[in-house]
């Protein structure tokens, strides 16, 4: 009988293929270096430093109290209510990133995101101590020996003191860092401090010593739709296979100049091969450029086998070279046909002009915004009382914000229909008779104002009010909006 057997589906997920990145030298492992240090420098020192806000007023820089709900940058100080500032900046930061990307492709991804500095530094920890690519695939193959296991140790040991610096470096800020690191070392830190120092200080960890490459690959969503920000004008790392294939040894005869050394690969930090065009692995680090070019330099070839180039560029030149056969005339008859960076288009001129008007936006926002503020707020259990006199009451709640340090004390007057009587609770008057209401320096005052409107008037069952704050001028620097309720005429 024929076999009807079905064959078994191929499996839905590959094993896992370790990544030995080989270390490079060169112009842009030399920028991924200064821009590591940079970051990494701006990370753990920014929460150290102070900055003078008075007494009583945390002295750190930077700080997001949570405890007092303010957050602090240098001598900007924002309240929880202009939290949309904070989502200014994100947008002004998803704008710049698809600008970056639409210009120069996945320059986040290749030298600023948080996961590749951090795995460049754990990676620059495990060469140090396991030694490079060849070392390290020996080791891993071969026995375990008392040397393997103690470099090994040595490393993890390392791994996990950067992990447990950068996760308590993101806790201070938050709290004060003196005081956290002290708390945190004394053993005197809050259950939560610890759990979230444990939970940074795990996913440092893990992230950058183990997963890695996946971390890009499979986890970040970015990859998944960058292309959408791209064109063929967009700088990315490119195999320019028009001058490199076909691909032979250095002496072979009718060779392009990829001599297909696998350089290219083993620096690669994603372990895939640029040769193959465009992919998803591909994080733009430009690691492969620097390999390229030193095996290129050896040979005495020209540097720029592989290169940031524009995908405009790499078909321009492929369509001058067709048919022409390795050597220097295709060399120059490809680089002739390459035009200079057009970096100036309209996809570009609409990431500059919406990253333009929210930043104009934001900084009109912040410069116009008020530093004190009345907010009344109608009480509603019940909505308004009828005194024994026949008289209507409404009561209110007057929260008044001053956001600087200077206090003073303000009078209250009321606007609306003439004959309404206004007293607020617990506070003194002025001579003529209007309620003076003290100001909480940095901080929010709370106020209780009764409205009283006398049987003879006659009002709407909803009347506009509006409640404003004079200062000693006379000058009218805060005002609230609200509504007398009454019973229907």
């Amino acid at each position: 009988m024929p076999d009807t057997s079905i064959p078994a589906p191929p499996p839905l997920y590959a094993a896992h293929r370790k990544v030995y990145p080989r270390a490079v030298t060169g112009r842009v492992r030399s920028i991924k270096w200064a821009v590591l240090v940079l970051l990494l420098g701006v990370y753990y020192v920014v929460p150290w430093l102070r900055w003078d806000r008075g007494p009583g007023v945390p002295n750190q820089a930077v700080l997001a109290d949570i405890a007092n709900a303010r957050l602090f940058f240098f001598w900007i100080e924002l309240w929880p209510q202009e939290i949309y500032f904070l989502t200014g900046l994100l947008i002004l930061a998803a704008i710049g990133l698809f600008a970056a990307t639409s210009l120069f492709g996945r320059i986040w991804c290749g030298f600023t995101c948080p996961q590749t500095v951090w795995t460049d530094l754990f990676l620059w920890v495990e060469r140090r101590i396991e030694g490079d690519r060849n070392a390290r695939m020996k080791r891993d193959a071969g026995p375990r020996t008392r040397d393997r296991m103690l470099r090994r140790a040595a490393k993890h040991g390392a791994w996990l003191a950067i992990a447990a610096a950068t996760g308590g470096a993101w806790i201070m800020y938050f709290q004060d860092a003196p005081t956290v690191v002290r708390q945190i070392v004394t053993g005197q830190a809050s259950l939560q401090t610890y759990f979230f120092f444990g939970l940074f200080t795990a996913t440092t960890y893990v992230l950058a010593g183990f997963a890695r490459e996946q971390v890009c690959t499979y986890m970040c969503p970015w990859p998944r739709f960058q292309g959408a920000m791209l064109d063929q004008d967009s700088l990315v790392v490119t195999y320019r296979d028009w001058r490199g294939e076909p691909r032979g040894k250095p002496k072979d005869a009718g060779s392009g100049d990829c001599v297909d050394c696998g350089a290219c690969v083993h620096v690669c930090p994603t372990g895939i091969d640029i040769r193959e065009g465009q992919q998803l692995q591909c994080i733009g680090c430009g690691l492969c450029v620097d390999a390229c070019d030193d095996v290129m330099g050896k040979l005495s070839r020209p540097r720029g086998l592989i290169a940031f180039e524009a995908l405009a560029n790499l078909a321009a030149s492929t369509a001058a070279t067709s048919g022409m056969a390795p050597g220097p005339q295709r060399f120059l008859a490809g680089m002739a046909a390459r035009r200079p960076l057009h970096l100036i288009r309209p996809r570009t001129m609409m990431y500059a002009g919406v990253l333009t008007a929210v930043a104009a936006a934001m900084l009109a926002g912040f410069l116009l915004r008020d530093t004190l503020t009345l907010t009344a707020l109608a009480e509603r259990a019940p909505p308004y009382v009828r005194l024994s006199d026949g008289s209507i009451r409404n009561a209110y709640t007057l929260k008044l914000a001053d956001k600087t340090r200077d206090g003073g004390q303000y009078a209250l007057v009321l606007d609306g229909p003439a004959g309404l009587r206004l007293v607020v609770q617990d506070t003194a008057a002025d001579a003529a008779g209007r309620p003076v209401l003290p100001v909480r320096r940095d901080g929010v005052a709370t106020f209780r104002a009764l409205v009283t409107a006398g049987r003879e008037l006659h009002l709407a069952e909803s009347q506009p009010l509006r409640f404003r704050l004079l200062d000693a001028a006379g000058t009218v620097v805060a005002s609230g909006s609200s509504v007398f309720l009454g019973p229907h005429p």
